[in-house]
Parts: structure tokens; sequence; C-alpha cells
């Protein structure tokens, strides 16, 4: 009977929820500014947010631009291999694979990060495959391996990772994340991976196939991932759901974008993408140009930060129900000025124009990523 009751304690504490708390950091767009070297960052890295989706090629290579994670501040930490190897990831559900630098790359990058090193792992296992990930001006090319991989003490076994051996530009020196964790599905996958929360279900460390995330405001902390489950003291004003329009990135479809109950973008419908590896909230140039009009900002997205508190809320309606998001989200201070947390892009789909609701709208809402019934849930928190 004791062994009985041992045994069913530890596989309920085995599928607890896990916790993984988000550090909120000083931005790469930050540091690089402190340095002197944003200008120059911008000239040979021309931004463009819609170059992350949907670009996966032919052969295989995932296309993937590293300015994607310019503006990114929440991050976490994990460690690989026996014993383990600390790094600070991204955890991305814009993205599928898992990677980090490694002790075969040698370039200025990469000294200024841990490397994982193979030697160090008794649990380490080498592949002969090869990754490439493209970011338009350089590219993360590694090898794959397989190890332990520990999230919040959570040993998820045989992950398969990256290893960098080269890193995408020498501005990654300054980034303040060592690598990336993608929780978006195995379908965009570079080199067939098997992304960690599709390990984490088929190893039943979950004990229920979704995950949630909760990205904190600005001078609040407390952020974090939940693997396998959802925190009651975030869905107080309940939950509503959005089925997936595709199993690819978390894709939904939204009806409208409203603003003072007049349509002002998506007025066909469009393809949104729920995104926590992008920090602002991204759409089509027209889109864009529409809600500065609408908002009174100029065509830079600057506004004045005595007019920005009196400024209306912008309305997401998807799936037949309003998300609001206010002025205080979409509101960014930024040396003296305020501006518009959105940016132009345009990446036209099969099913329409897409949006990219990054860190800028999930800070609005406790985000529910549902892979049992490929469902977003949404909650607001204000």
């Amino acid at each position: 009977m004791k062994l009985f009751l041992l045994l069913s304690l530890m596989v309920l504490a085995h599928c607890s929820p896990i916790r993984v708390p988000l550090m909120r950091m000083k931005s790469l767009r930050q540091t690089l500014r402190e340095q002197g070297l944003l200008e120059s960052y911008l000239k040979q890295h021309p931004y463009n947010p819609a170059a992350k989706y949907f670009s996966i090629s032919a052969n295989g290579v995932s296309k993937e631009p590293m300015q994607n994670y310019l503006d990114n501040e929440y991050f976490g930490a994990i460690s690989i291999g026996t014993p383990g190897q600390n790094f600070i990831v991204v955890f991305d559900t814009g993205s599928s694979n898992l990677w980090v630098p490694s002790v075969y790359c040698s370039s200025q990058a990469c000294r200024n990060h841990p490397r994982f090193n193979p030697a160090n792992s008794y649990t380490f296992v080498s592949t002969n495959d090869t990754l490439e990930i493209s970011y338009g001006t350089g590219s993360m090319t590694g090898v794959l391996g397989f190890d332990v991989l520990n999230v919040a003490n959570i040993e998820v076994l045989n992950q398969i990772f990256g290893l960098a051996e080269t890193e995408p530009g020498d501005y990654f020196y300054y980034a303040p994340f060592d690598g990336i964790l993608g929780l978006a599905f195995p379908s965009i996958a570079s080199s067939g991976a098997t992304p960690v929360f599709d390990n984490m279900m088929q190893q039943h460390l979950v004990d229920r196939n979704l995950f949630s995330v909760f990205l904190s405001s600005e001078g609040q902390s407390g952020s974090f991932v939940l693997f396998g489950g959802i925190d009651s003291a975030y869905t107080t004003n309940g939950i509503k759901w959005i089925p997936l329009s595709a199993e690819t990135y978390w894709q939904i479809t939204m009806e409208s974008v409203t603003v003072q109950g007049q349509i002002t973008a998506c007025s066909y419908s469009c393809q949104a993408i729920v995104d926590t590896g992008t920090s602002l909230l991204a759409m089509p140039s027209r889109a864009l140009r529409s809600l500065q009009s609408a908002l009174g900002a100029t065509s830079s997205g600057l506004i004045s930060c005595e007019a920005a508190s009196r400024l209306p809320n912008v309305i997401f309606n998807i799936n037949g129900k309003a998300f609001p998001l206010r002025p205080e989200a979409y509101v960014m201070q930024s040396g003296g000025q305020c501006i518009l947390g959105f940016q132009g892009m345009d990446v036209p789909t099969e099913s329409g124009e897409l949006w990219i609701l990054g860190d800028v709208f999930i800070r609005e809402y406790y985000v529910i990523f549902n892979r049992a019934t490929n469902m977003v849930g949404l909650s607001r928190l204000h």
C-alpha cells in the first residue's frame, strides 16, 4: 500500500504543470543603441518581420531573420546535457527548432555566450545531420545532436537540438539571449527536428497537451511559460477559445479590426499568428497606414504623449468575439517620445493578408496554446 501511494505521488508530481519563469531584460535594440551600433546594424540588417513566416525553402533550410528578436525582452533558462550546461533562450511560438551556441563556433559572436560542449555531457548522442537557419544577412549553421533537456527541473530525454557552428552576424555578440526554443508545430521545423513540446507530450511529461504564457507589463515581474497547465489566477475573466486555421504556426482567422466602431483594417478577414517571439504588432503596410490615420499618429508612428492618454481601444474581432487592445498597451515610450507599437509588413497567404500578434498584444491577455484541441485561448488581464 505504501509503495502504491509513493508511486502515485511520484506520478502526480511528475505531471504537475511546469512553470518556467521569464526574465525581462534589456533588448538587443537597447544594447546596440547604448553601444552606438544601432544605426549601422539597421543598415546592414534591413528589418523585415515578414521574412520569418512561410519561409522554409525547398531544400529544408529555414529562413528566420535574427532581426525579429531585436526587441525581445522576455527570456528563460534551460540546461542541456548531463551534467547540465545552462543557456538563456527565447521561448518562441513563431518557430519550432531548439538551438544554442556550441564549442564548434569560434566566431566573435559566440565568444560572449555560453557554448555547449558535447564532450562534457555523457548523455550526448551525435548525428551526421546538419541544421541551417538562414537569417538573410548570414546563417546559423550547425549540427544536430540528442541530449537531455532540463526545463524547470523536468527532464526531456533524447531532445534533438542544433549545435551552432556559425552565428548570424557579429551583432549576435550583444544579444541578451543564447539561443531559441521553438514552440510552434513540427511541420515548420527545419531538418525535421522534433520540437521540445512535442517530446514533452510524447514522453508524458505534461498532464495536459497545452502550455500557457503570461508576459508582464512595464514595471511588473512574474512573466512565465506554464507547460501542461492553466493558472486559474489569470483566467478570472474567462477564456475565449479560437480554432487554428493552420497547424504550422499558432495561426488564427480574424474577421476585422475596428476603432470606435468603424472597421479600420482587415476588412474582409485576415490571418493572424500569435507569436511570443515577435515584440511588436505587425500588419500589412496598408493596414498600418489606416490605423495610424485613425489614431492621429504620423507615418512613422509618432504621437503626442499627451494625446496618447485619450486614445481609444483598438478592437480585434476574432471568432465572433471582440478582443480590445488598450492604448496603455499599444503606445510605447522611448527617449521621451511616444510611438505606436505597430509595424508594417507584407506577407500574402492563401487565406488573405497576415498579421502578427506579438508581445504588444500578448501582454493584454493570458494566452493558452492548446495542442489537444488545436486552439488558442485568450483571457483578458485588464
